[in-house]
């Protein structure tokens, strides 16, 4: 493997197209994550709103700059964050593990494309 981290993938990946795909669905569910917190879990407004809408925003700067590192960096950083935010609503647990799932696999499956065309 070239150069960088081992969760970065490397630039024309085409893994990246599906990395972006994850957190633009990322940012809906975060959205839509605000009336859960408020309803469900009667969690403030103004702490509902604040931690999805940092949530969200990590998420849309990641897929609007995921073709270079930081965007992978921040979409690593919206993987922790979905999970972080089940400590004010438990669905939240499930939703951001299933989330990291899915971008842990496309990861590794990219790293393995990364691989194949540097042999």
């Amino acid at each position: 493997m070239s150069g960088g981290s081992r969760l970065l993938l490397n630039p024309g990946n085409p893994m990246t197209k599906v990395l972006i795909s994850i957190v633009a669905f990322q940012v809906i569910v975060f959205g839509l994550a605000i009336f859960v917190m408020i309803q469900v879990s009667q969690v403030p407004v103004a702490t509902a709103v604040a931690l999805c809408s940092a949530s969200a925003l990590v998420a849309l700067t990641s897929a609007a700059t995921l073709r270079r590192p930081l965007g992978q960096v921040l979409g690593w950083i919206a993987q922790v964050m979905g999970l972080a935010l089940g400590f004010w609503t438990p669905a939240m647990f499930i939703m951001g593990a299933m989330f990291a799932l899915l971008w842990l696999t496309c990861v590794v499956l990219g790293k393995r494309l990364d691989a194949q065309a540097e042999a």
